[in-house]
């Protein structure tokens, strides 16, 4: 049994290495920009969307729908950005595979 109780510690090791990694993409801040830098989107390495910036210069009332489509392009720009990140991040952690389920991997 010996063998198991390796399985589990090694289990237990990479629990917390990706708990650690987590904790880090949580605290990254990675931003996507449209319209020359007018709209700014920061995002976190979790893909959460954590500050949207604005130029008033680009807020025009004739014009919603163009703003509309830079704050979607920043905020798209954003979260692949952070997505790319955690990727990479848990790549580190697991070599390279890819394993269904896990956080970074878009599943």
């Amino acid at each position: 049994m010996k063998g198991f109780g390796d399985l589990m510690k090694q289990a237990q090791q990479f629990q917390e290495k990706m708990e650690a990694i987590q904790a880090e993409l949580a605290e990254v801040r990675v931003e996507g920009s449209a319209g020359g830098g007018m709209v700014k989107a920061v995002a976190n390495g979790k893909q959460e969307i954590v500050e949207l910036k604005i130029e008033k210069e680009v807020v025009n009332p004739n014009d919603v729908g163009m703003l509309q489509d830079l704050i979607l392009s920043a905020l798209a720009q954003a979260r692949e950005k952070a997505a790319a990140l955690a990727q990479e991040k848990m790549a580190a952690l697991t070599g390279g595979f890819k394993i269904p389920g896990l956080p970074g991997f878009g599943m």
